[in-house]
């Protein structure tokens, strides 16, 4: 898939995440916003490793500037099963279009590969968002403690085939 732009704002490409990324998306994951407070043992302590990124379909979303490139977000696609593993998008970077522009991405890599439809299991603030952008309300995952104290929404994406 080749890099996409985004049509507001500065130039943003959608690149391949490499092994260098992982502690730049870790500082991502655990510095969220939307993590804070009761949230935050959710991503205490987590880490997205360049084995992590080896193995999956990770995309960065990266603005441009004068240091080669901020990563603003990214996503990471599990084939098997086919889910929507995480999609983060910096605190600073939202409200651009850059979180609706890696899902509209995530969907032509699913669809490239095969794929008919993408599971997520989202974070509750996260809700509204994946009904903008398309997703469908499938259920609920229920709580797993200690890490995820909480109930959260699942959603699917439908991808349709070319």
């Amino acid at each position: 898939m080749s890099p996409r732009t985004s049509p507001v704002g500065p130039p943003i490409t959608i690149r391949r995440a490499v092994a260098r990324d992982a502690k730049r998306l870790t500082r991502l994951v655990r510095g969220s916003g939307a993590y804070a407070g009761r949230y935050a043992t959710a991503v205490a302590g987590y880490r997205v490793g360049p084995d992590y990124i080896e193995a999956h379909r990770v995309f960065v979303a990266v603005g441009a500037d004068g240091q080669g490139g901020r990563v603003l977000g990214f996503y990471s696609l599990v084939l098997a099963p086919p889910e929507l593993d995480l999609l983060f998008v910096a605190d600073e970077a939202q409200g651009r279009g850059i979180g609706r522009l890696l899902v509209a991405h995530m969907r032509a890599e699913a669809r490239a590969a095969g794929l008919d439809r993408v599971r997520v299991v989202s974070h509750l603030p996260a809700e509204g968002f994946y009904h903008r952008v398309g997703a469908v309300r499938t259920g609920t995952a229920l709580a797993s403690p200690p890490a995820v104290p909480w109930d959260r929404p699942e959603f699917e994406f439908r991808v349709a085939p070319e």
